[in-house]
């Protein structure tokens, strides 16, 4: 999947995205990172199809992305967005079981191959003992979960995930990440994510897509392009990078120096 020249903009006003060219490796993890307001989630939306780019072409599989239907796309790429809602007493397996609906037509009935969708994705997401429950007696490591199964159901070759971590701790969020990766591993997925946490993004994926200002500014391995000089031009922010052998590349931020006693007493005095 690619992109060649792409530009988005909503009603005309500011650019969000400018005259981006990529491609998205195949069979790979590929984290989406920026300051907010970069265009990261537009990014990842014009690529799914949300958004169609103001100009420029989407290329899916040697094609335009405007020229497939609506159900064409959905049977080859599934998205997790950040923000999901959905009847609290659904259950579980109804709420997956919607990801066959690009895959038959309307009032057809559900086949051999929706069931073993289903327990495939179900199974994967370790949510056959809560098939059953509604989603309003979830928690929220569970109901993120039942959105990746829904994805999952379609059996799509790509994978795209909008902060997956949103609103979660830290265990549900690793327990998530963790979910992601194994999946792309185990089943050769292409998998495209926007992550806020830099460290989560170096750990979980394979390239790195670095953007500020609608722009992709790096893009490369993890330890190709994450240095101190990188996260202080994209973000402003002063870090020490760091490799180890158990915890592999990780980022610390510095503290800034504090202002010295005299100069704070010096502010009050002014005050008065």
């Amino acid at each position: 999947m690619e992109i060649k020249e792409v530009s988005f903009s909503y009603h005309r006003k500011k650019k969000l995205l400018e005259q981006l060219s990529l491609t998205i490796p195949q069979g790979c993890t590929t984290a989406i990172i920026g300051p907010n307001g970069s265009g990261k989630s537009t990014l990842l939306g014009v690529l799914a199809a949300n958004y169609a780019p103001s100009s420029g072409t989407v290329i899916l599989d040697g094609q335009d992305l405007s020229r497939y239907k609506t159900r064409e796309v959905a049977r080859k790429l599934a998205v997790v967005h950040q923000h999901n809602t959905a009847p609290g007493d659904l259950t579980v397996e109804k709420l997956a079981s919607f990801g066959r609906l690009p895959h038959r037509a309307l009032l057809v009935p559900e086949r051999e191959a929706d069931r073993e969708a289903l327990e495939w994705a179900l199974e994967c997401t370790d949510l056959q003992d809560k098939r059953q429950k509604p989603l309003a007696e979830l928690s929220g490591g569970e109901r993120q979960r039942v959105w990746l199964a829904l994805a999952l159901t379609q059996k799509t070759p790509i994978l795209f995930l909008d902060e997956p971590t949103t609103y979660l701790d830290i265990f549900y969020q690793y327990e998530m990440l963790d979910l992601i990766q194994r999946l792309g591993q185990e089943h050769s997925l292409t998998v495209v994510m926007v992550l806020h946490d830099i460290n989560q993004a170096i750990h979980y994926s394979d390239h790195l897509i670095a953007m500020k200002d609608g722009q992709v500014v790096l893009e490369g391995a993890p330890e190709e392009i994450i240095t101190a000089e990188s996260v202080k031009s994209i973000y402003g922010v002063d870090v020490v990078v760091r490799k180890e052998q158990e915890t592999g590349l990780y980022i610390i931020p510095v503290k800034k120096k504090k202002i010295e006693s005299s100069k704070l007493r010096q502010k009050k005095i002014d005050k008065i």
